[in-house]
């Protein structure tokens, strides 16, 4: 293992932030793996899962069973990090001015055009490597102004030359679940299997432009914009949600991690036979099928049922109880399909988000995720 640690420039004179980038296999092999944890710094699963990765991936190159270059970042927001509130961790957004870490990753592709106007061949590997190429310059071109900008050039300088990215994050309570493009679900369905995932839930484009589709999203548009020319999807992208923030133990993340390393070993960057895959608990989903359940009142949650749970059109999942008055407000479900994530809080002012479910026919349009 080979220990990159690099400098994120902070907002004001003195402060620096410093993110480690482990290095497993030789540096340039392919294929590129790039495994990330805490971007929502306040999410524990993810870390605690990387740690027990990094210990196995440290065994498997002492073996010499490392075949590909894998990164692992197993504290990717120091900023998040240090955004302590009155003794509570918060790391889901910059306390600077309310950005989502996780939110505004730069569009490359656009930018990464111009500089290929004339660069690109009949030839499809030389084409993945002067377009990874042109998104490093177009990612050296770009100065930020906020130490979470800075933040985000350095995490996708090093993750938008990959063959595979994982993001990994948790929910407030929740099943396994993983989103993905939707012309990428097939590639991650093994990924699904091994978790032991709920939800796969697939969309072309998500809204406000996170992380994942930051990486995979410009080959696309690559793609559109130079038709007579091959242009692979260079990379592919998913976040996975490893269950609830308070689900923090050992034997988890052990597990998480060895369904990733299997997941690598299936992709051949593990010299290791893949275990066989077990049985898929879920088939892709639109994530414009997933409904997003919300408090109409404010009040006490007293949910009805449980993450996991299949649910039908029409089921009671919470009472909404205002505590003064003793009314009651029954939150039920419009869409049939796998109840994947619920908050883990007990009070709802009115418009909180209480849970998804993940229905099979999509119904929503425009911003697709989560604040």
């Amino acid at each position: 293992m080979r220990v990159e640690r690099r400098t994120v420039k902070g907002a004001t004179p003195g402060v620096t932030y410093d993110v480690a980038f482990l290095h497993f296999g030789e540096a340039g092999a392919r294929p590129k793996i790039y495994v990330q944890a805490g971007l929502h710094a306040d999410e524990a699963p993810g870390q605690l899962t990387a740690h027990h990765l990094r210990e196995r991936l440290m065994m498997l190159e002492a073996e010499g069973l490392v075949q590909g270059h894998i990164v692992l970042v197993p504290v990717a927001n120091p900023i998040g990090l240090s955004q302590q509130v009155l003794g509570t961790l918060q790391g889901r957004f910059a306390l600077a001015d309310g950005v989502n870490f996780n939110r505004s990753f730069p569009d490359l592709g656009a930018d990464a055009a111009a500089i290929l106007n004339g660069r690109l061949t009949g030839d499809r590997d030389r084409n993945a490597y002067v377009i990874r190429e042109a998104f490093q310059e177009v990612l050296c071109a770009w100065t930020p102004l906020r130490a979470p900008e800075n933040l985000k050039k350095l995490l996708l300088s090093e993750a938008i030359d990959a063959d595979v990215v994982i993001d990994l994050h948790c929910d407030g309570e929740a099943e396994v679940h993983l989103y993905a493009p939707t012309e990428q679900a097939k590639a991650f369905q093994p990924l699904a299997a091994y978790l032991g995932a709920k939800a796969l839930l697939v969309a072309d484009v998500s809204g406000d432009h996170p992380f994942d589709e930051a990486v995979t999203r410009p080959w696309g548009a690559l793609r559109q914009r130079f038709p007579d020319h091959p242009v692979p999807q260079g990379s592919i992208a998913t976040t996975v949600e490893l269950r609830g923030d308070g689900d923090v133990n050992h034997a988890m993340a052990a597990k998480d991690a060895e369904a990733i390393i299997q997941f690598l070993a299936l992709r051949s960057v593990i010299g290791l036979e893949p275990a066989p895959l077990p049985a898929a608990l879920c088939e892709p989903t639109p994530l414009a099928g997933s409904e997003a359940l919300e408090a109409l009142e404010a009040g006490l949650i007293v949910f009805a049922r449980q993450t996991g749970d299949h649910v039908e059109a029409g089921a009671l999942i919470a009472d909404i109880i205002d505590p003064v008055s003793g009314s009651t407000h029954p939150v039920h479900a419009t869409t049939s399909g796998i109840l994947y994530a619920r908050t883990s809080a007990r009070f709802a002012v009115a418009g909180k988000r209480l849970g998804k479910i993940a229905g099979a026919t999509p119904f929503r349009s425009g911003n697709l995720l989560s604040p």
